[in-house]
Order: structure tokens, then C-alpha cells, then sequence
């Protein structure tokens, strides 16, 4: 007997390295390519199992051929790169969506006379009284270098109002028609945080900036939900495209969010989604945004499903580089070398309103992205940041400064120790502000002030981490874009040259796509779920055309996607890509 036992015993022990190496098969293997794994090593494998969404290994082809079961499709990667889906910290996709659904694009005109020709051929379309509205110009690409103005458009535009954003969302122009509307004329003053544009008159030209754009703004017939929700689905469709998975949609109002939510519900909202809530001027609005957003699960619990997080809040502190609003200690430039007299911007909120707030939103346990562009706006910023973690020790709430321009050394200082101590004070930065409006801010900024704006390796230099973003709808919401210009910093027309922010703060590729994966997915609370290709997480991918970290700088900009994964699901697929994806089994 005990002879049969031992035997028994020995059988069984031979036998268990064997069970041991049986493998679940995969759902979906990738392999034969190079797969940019973005986990803290480094580690760049040839192939990655999939199964229920979920990574479920990584490794070589031999590895992943142990996960290969009877019903497992198979991507033939044919010796393209894969990386993580790309995560923006901060993009509009629901109003930036809208827009490109609803409105006249004028982000690629050159001249004023091409924008009216546009905006005329839109009105042609519309019943009188209905609003025209377009988005995207910029006087930094126009030839005319100037703003566009009433007066250009009221002769096509005799019927209907009028309203054009700018490509940075500060400023805009109205029509006549507008104006009247709002009953703007030459004794309107100047709202508070806003300005009108006039001339030597007095009267205004119709281009308001911030708090002015109100003004006109209310005017406009609010959305209806089925709107929202094309535009949201169309920025999604985008981002699919282009190897994009994660989203953080920043200053988004009541009707946003109902049309999330729906998308949510219904399974149409096939990407990370984290929601910033839009918090006004007024203290009073705040504590009532407070008790709504604190109702709400924290992320990285979700809403509806799996896909969206509310987040937090968002505060604006100043205004834009591109209409020189922003809050800085010195005069703005104009043309790069004349200054700007007497205007260095202005906080668009009461500085000792924003301290209040932040303390609001920071005692309610509430994660808080504040805009802040201007190096005064940005020491105000992380100034607060660090007396209300002083006074309410937290970690993890993760506040951020997002744009963070132009940071002085004293911001510099707070973000690296906001960061050790109270995992906060993170940039969450626009590498294409120097390529897409880079003409405009070289301009605006001046020769010196340029060579900081988005201090990247003096970040890394710190030991600060950033998330990187595209403000979509103010530059393109591809990330290739956002990676391209975070390595080269070149503007898009070189109107001031072809580096006029310097290559000092230029970072190489590895740096870049962490702050489109790992950094990203940190500032959506989905560190444990997303950015890199590991074991547990979830499947999301981008297959490339080419190998980012092989290619010369240059070829970034133009990297084409050919297929987008998202929770395991293939949510795009290029029909014309080499890669091959074996039939459903």
C-alpha cells in the first residue's frame, strides 16, 4: 500500500510542471512586432495575449503561442509597432466635437477673405434670424495678420447673426448683427475679466475676449442632446483613428454630461472618459457645484458602465497667450519684439475667490485642474495648491495646472515638491501650443519668454512628471501631433523662424509617449488600469505604420494608425493596412 501511495505521489509530481504550463487560450493574440510596452523598464516584447479585455501576458511569439487556443484570432502584426492607446489630459471632445458636426471650420484658413467666402456659403444655407456659428481661425495663420472683425462679415451676413471662436475658445468675433442683438455699441463697458475690441472710435470692431464673449455668447440656442452626442461619438470616431483610448474632457456643463451619460449607458462610449465640471467667478456657483460633483462617485469609480469618470473640477485663474489675456508679471509682446504697454492680462477670477474655492473643493475630497497660462497666474496657482495641502494634508487628490506655460522657478519648485509629497501640482501641457499656435505665441510671448514656454526637460531634470494633451478644439486633436512637437518644438509657418522657442527644453520620444500613456493615465486616476502593455491591465493598443522610437523626429508627425484596440474590442482598422486580423472563430 504504501509502495502504490509513493508511486502515486511521484506520478502526480511529474506530472504537475506540465498542468502548471497549460495556459487559458487567449481571446486575441499580437504578434510578430514590436511592442512598446511602456512599463517602468522599458521593455519593448514581440507579441501580447488577450483575453475577456484584459492583458493576459507579454513576450516573445514563442511565450504567446502557449496562449493559442481553437477560437483565438490573431493579429499579424507583421513586424509593426504597437504601443499603448494614447491618452489626451486634456481635450474638449464634447463642445470640440460639436463644432466640427455643427459649425464652419475655419482652423485651416489662410486669409480673411477665405474665411468670409466660407462663412458665406454658410449662410446661404440658413433661414434669416438662424445663428452662424464657426471656430478655429487664427490671425497668426491669416496673410492679412490681423483679427477678422464685424466688418468683414456683415456684407454676406445681412440676415443672420453671427459668431466665430477664435482657435484658442478666448476671443471671437461677432457680426453687426450680433452686436446689435446684444445691444453692444460704443458705450458698453468692458465686463469684468473681459475686454471689447474697439476702434480709434469707440465703437466695437466684434471681437470680445473672455468674460466679453458672454456677452453674445448666451445668445447662442443651447444644443439639444442628440447634438451633444454626435459630437461627442464624431470626437470619438477621431480618436479611434488615431490610437487614442483615453480622454480627459475639461469644463464640461450640466448638458455634457447627460449626453455621456447616455453614451455610457447605451455602450457607445468606447474610450476612457474623465470629466472636469466647469466652475464659474462666483464662489456661490462653486458651493453648489461642490455638492453635485461630491454626489457623484470618485474616480476611479465610474458612471453608467465602465468607460466615464467625473473627476473633478475645473477653475479658470487667467486667460489665453493667444489674445494676450493670460496673467503675467511683465507686458505682453507684440510681433515678437514691440511690447504690448500697459497690458500684462488679468485673472479671469478673484484671486482671493479662486483661494476660497480651492479650499471648497479641496476640503470636499474633489481632484481640481486649474487653467493657468501666465507665469503670475501660475505662482498663484501652485502657491494655493500648497497652502490648502498644508492646512488639509491630502494625498492623491492629484490637482493640476493645466497649460502651465510659462512657470517661473518658484512654480517650478512647488510642482517637484507638490509632487513628492502630496502626489499634486502636475502640468498637464500642450506640446503642440508651440507647433500649431506657435506662430501667434512666438509673437505674443517675446524672444526671452519663448524659450521657457513648456519647460519639458528642466521638468524631467526635476523629477516632475506631466500630462501631455492637445486643448482639441485649439490645435488637432491627434497625439502624433502632441509627441511630434514635444521633441521638436517647431511652429507651424515659421513666421519668426524655425525655432523660436529654442531646442533647451526639447525631450526625447521615450519622455514624450509616457506623457501620452503612463503620466496620462496617473492624471485619470486609471494608473492601475491603462497606459502601458501589462499584465491585468486593460487592452488597450495602437498599431503604427512605424516604429516611434526608430524614426527620426521629423517622421512623428505624420505616424499613421492601423488598427485601435479598446478593452480588447478592435474599435478601428485600417482596410488598406498590411496587418492582418484572422476571422471571428
Amino acid at each position: 500500500m504504501r509502495i502504490r501511495w509513493l508511486l502515486t505521489l511521484v506520478m502526480v509530481s511529474f506530472a504537475w510542471p506540465a498542468a502548471a504550463a497549460i495556459k487559458p487560450p487567449a481571446d486575441l493574440v499580437l504578434w510578430h512586432g514590436r511592442i512598446i510596452t511602456m512599463d517602468p523598464a522599458d521593455s519593448v516584447v514581440e507579441a501580447v495575449a488577450v483575453g475577456s479585455g484584459r492583458i493576459l501576458a507579454v513576450g516573445s511569439d514563442r511565450d504567446i503561442a502557449r496562449f493559442l487556443g481553437p477560437h483565438t484570432r490573431r493579429v499579424d502584426l507583421k513586424g509593426h509597432t504597437v504601443t499603448p492607446g494614447l491618452i489626451d489630459t486634456h481635450a474638449h471632445i464634447s463642445s470640440g466635437g460639436l463644432g466640427a458636426v455643427y459649425s464652419v471650420d475655419l482652423s485651416d484658413a489662410t486669409s480673411i477673405e477665405e474665411v468670409v467666402r466660407r462663412v458665406a456659403a454658410r449662410a446661404k444655407t440658413l433661414n434669416a434670424g438662424e445663428w452662424l456659428t464657426g471656430s478655429g481661425w487664427d490671425e497668426g495663420k491669416l496673410r492679412d495678420g490681423r483679427y477678422v472683425e464685424a466688418r468683414d462679415l456683415d456684407a454676406v451676413t445681412p440676415r443672420n447673426p453671427v459668431w466665430l471662436e477664435h482657435t484658442t475658445g478666448h476671443y471671437g468675433v461677432a457680426n453687426s448683427r450680433a452686436l446689435e442683438l446684444a445691444k453692444l455699441g460704443s458705450s458698453s463697458r468692458d465686463p469684468v475679466a473681459g475686454t471689447i475690441e474697439r476702434r480709434p472710435d469707440g465703437s466695437p470692431t466684434g471681437v470680445l475676449k473672455e468674460g466679453a464673449q458672454d456677452l453674445v455668447t448666451t445668445l447662442i440656442p443651447e444644443p439639444t442632446r442628440d447634438m451633444r452626442e454626435q459630437g461627442i461619438l464624431a470626437s470619438l470616431a477621431l480618436m479611434h483613428r488615431e490610437g487614442m483610448t483615453g480622454v480627459k474632457d475639461p469644463a464640461i456643463e450640466s448638458g455634457d454630461w447627460d449626453a455621456y451619460v447616455a453614451l455610457a449607458a447605451a455602450g457607445r462610449l468606447k474610450a476612457h472618459v474623465c470629466v472636469l465640471w466647469h466652475s464659474d467667478a462666483r464662489l456661490e456657483h462653486a458651493e453648489a457645484l461642490a455638492e453635485r460633483v461630491r454626489q457623484l462617485p470618485k474616480p476611479p469609480a465610474t458612471v453608467a458602465g465602465a468607460d466615464l469618470m467625473s473627476c473633478g473640477i475645473k477653475i479658470f485663474m487667467d486667460g489665453s497667450g493667444g489674445g494676450r489675456t493670460a496673467w503675467m508679471y511683465d507686458d505682453w509682446n507684440r510681433g515678437r519684439s514691440d511690447v504690448d504697454r500697459g497690458n500684462h492680462g488679468y485673472p479671469l477670477v478673484d484671486p482671493d475667490v479662486f483661494v476660497a474655492e480651492m479650499k471648497l473643493f479641496h476640503g470636499a475630497g474633489l481632484h481640481v485642474g486649474t487653467h493657468a497660462i501666465g507665469d503670475r497666474a501660475i505662482d498663484w496657482v501652485v502657491d494655493t495648491y500648497a497652502s490648502v495641502l498644508a492646512d488639509t494634508p491630502t494625498v492623491g487628490l492629484r490637482h493640476s495646472i493645466i497649460h502651465a506655460n510659462v512657470p517661473s522657478d518658484h512654480a517650478i519648485d512647488q510642482m517637484a515638491r507638490l509632487q513628492r509629497e502630496f502626489d499634486a501640482g502636475f502640468p498637464e501641457s500642450q506640446g503642440g501650443f508651440t507647433w500649431w499656435i506657435g506662430d501667434n505665441y512666438a509673437g505674443n510671448f517675446g524672444a526671452a519668454r519663448s524659450l521657457r514656454l513648456n519647460p519639458f526637460r528642466t521638468y524631467l531634470a526635476r523629477g516632475i512628471r506631466w500630462g501631455g494633451g492637445s486643448d482639441y478644439d485649439v490645435t488637432p486633436l491627434p497625439a502624433r501631433f502632441g509627441l511630434w512637437a514635444t521633441v521638436v518644438r517647431e511652429p507651424l509657418l515659421g513666421t519668426y523662424g524655425t525655432h523660436p522657442f529654442g531646442l533647451t527644453e526639447s525631450v526625447d520620444v521615450h519622455a514624450a509617449l509616457r506623457s501620452y500613456t503612463t503620466w496620462a493615465a496617473h492624471q485619470l486616476f486609471l494608473d492601475h488600469e491603462t497606459g502601458a502593455i501589462e499584465v491585468g491591465k486593460s487592452a488597450d493598443m495602437a498599431v503604427w505604420d512605424r516604429d516611434v522610437y526608430r524614426v527620426p523626429a521629423a517622421m512623428l508627425r505624420d505616424m499613421h494608425c492601423e488598427l485601435t484596440m479598446y478593452r480588447g474590442e478592435i474599435v478601428y482598422r485600417d482596410q488598406r493596412s498590411p496587418v492582418t486580423v484572422s476571422a471571428q472563430r
